[in-house]
């Protein structure tokens, strides 16, 4: 499997130009954008942050210093457009060693199941994430208190006000793989696999009409997973930026990256709660409150913030075959 990390909706939206045998671009595909929910792109330039530190680690693994330049040709506030993300280039050095972190690239996943409630975060392993701030992004985190129950039902509340947005809503029916075949198929967007979804699939009773509708038990079965999940979150962490760059979304995906493999490595799981940080209207009114809960500054941006815990392991979602994503120029 690629050494692929998360995206929004599971999105892939790499494309790497192949300049020589140590020189690429990164570019992303404009047809995997997310209009909907994440009108201005910055979810998914977080997501090629995350591409970016994946890279560098993989190629520290192999001896090689990555050095990174960001939107070499300049980049928009407003809508991505063809211009690079980022450039980079390789450069032997024996005296580089592995980073430890690279061992949990291929263990990291996305978690969304139910949290065991009954297992409280340590206070050290919440402080292992704080160690990848820097002059660019802020890190907190937060395992106990009346906050981390006001965390639990926004979040929830955020996630349900999108599955009852239907243009918010569509955009993820859309981007659902409905059993093995569609799996298959199209290796992105969001999973819907397993013996028993694939039986309910085949009833007719898992279907994007049943998901769609708000009076189906396939609808209301997706608001009991939500409210399960989100309000078994025993942590979350958040990453500030001062202001909200295109190039600090992509050092904030490169410290969201490294928080993930550290989690993995602490045993913990994590689930990205994006709704609420999400730029559209009915989002509003739960963007204001995370902003008003998790700032100091009014110039202080929330770019991530997902909820951590304990629970068993879930299989990695699938992943395009590295060919597809790869041009020689």
């Amino acid at each position: 499997m690629p050494f692929w990390p998360r995206t929004p909706h599971n999105r892939q939206p790499w494309v790497v130009d192949l300049k020589s045998d140590t020189e690429a671009v990164l570019t992303c595909d404009l047809n995997r954008l997310l209009p909907a929910t994440d009108p201005f792109g910055r979810q998914i330039v977080i997501g090629l942050g995350c591409f970016l530190e994946t890279f560098v680690l993989a190629a520290q693994e192999q001896g090689y210093r990555a050095e990174i330049d960001h939107f070499p040709e300049g980049g928009s506030a407003g809508a991505l457009d063809n211009r690079p993300i980022a450039h980079f280039a390789l450069t032997k050095d024996a005296g580089l060693a592995p980073d430890r972190l690279f061992s949990q690239v291929l263990r990291r996943r996305t978690n969304r199941g139910a949290y065991d409630v009954n297992r409280p975060i340590a206070d050290n392993v919440l402080r292992n994430l704080h160690q990848f701030a820097s002059p660019d992004v802020q890190i907190a985190t937060i395992g106990r208190g009346a906050r981390l129950q006001q965390l639990r039902a926004l979040t929830r509340d955020a996630m349900f006000g999108e599955m009852k947005t239907p243009k918010a809503h569509k955009e993820s029916i859309d981007l659902m793989r409905i059993g093995r075949s569609e799996i298959e198929a199209n290796p992105d967007g969001i999973s819907l696999g397993g013996p028993f979804l694939e039986a309910l699939s085949l009833t007719g009773m898992l279907t994007r009409e049943t998901l769609s509708d708000p009076s189906s038990a396939a609808f209301r079965t997706g608001l009991d997973m939500i409210e399960k999940g989100a309000m078994s979150s025993m942590g979350f962490v958040w990453i500030n930026t001062d202001g909200n760059s295109r190039s600090g979304q992509i050092a904030v995906g490169r410290a969201y990256m490294r928080i993930c493999l550290q989690a993995t490595a602490d045993g913990l799981a994590m689930q990205p709660m994006s709704q609420v940080l999400q730029e559209y209207p009915e989002m509003a009114k739960f963007y204001e409150t995370a902003h008003t809960w998790l700032t100091d500054q009014p110039s202080e941006r929330v770019q991530m913030l997902a909820r951590l815990g304990h629970t068993k392991a879930v299989q990695a979602a699938p992943r395009w075959p590295l060919a597809t994503r790869l041009r020689e120029v």
